[in-house]
């Protein structure tokens, strides 16, 4: 049973930075095909970094230039760094397997 624990959201102005982090409960990372998803309140989930299992990224054109997608699979950790953020980031932030078969609870960022 995979775990996946996000942190690092929080309110930012618009121009600012943060920095996601999910923490997996074993190793996971180096097997999927792992990502980053958002969903604005009242609104569907949206894909927004995925990252392989050998390394290989994908962007929605929305965040493109803006955040960074990465993994270490020592520790089990996957990240979003997100810079110049917009108003129109705003909202709760997931980790998942790329199919999102599985999922944390995520956490909530505000711009």
């Amino acid at each position: 049973h995979v775990q996946l624990v996000e942190s690092g959201g929080g309110s930012v102005q618009a121009g600012g930075s943060l920095r996601l982090s999910c923490q997996a409960s074993g190793d996971v990372f180096s097997n999927y095909c792992m990502g980053w998803f958002r969903q604005p309140a009242g609104k569907e989930r949206e894909p927004v970094a995925t990252i392989d299992s050998d390394y290989s990224t994908t962007y929605a054109n929305s965040v493109k230039g803006r955040f960074t997608i990465s993994k270490d699979n020592a520790k089990n950790i996957l990240y979003l760094q997100m810079n110049s953020l917009k108003p129109e980031d705003t909202a709760m932030y997931y980790c998942g397997s790329c199919d999102f078969r599985f999922s944390g609870q995520g956490t909530q960022v505000t711009v």
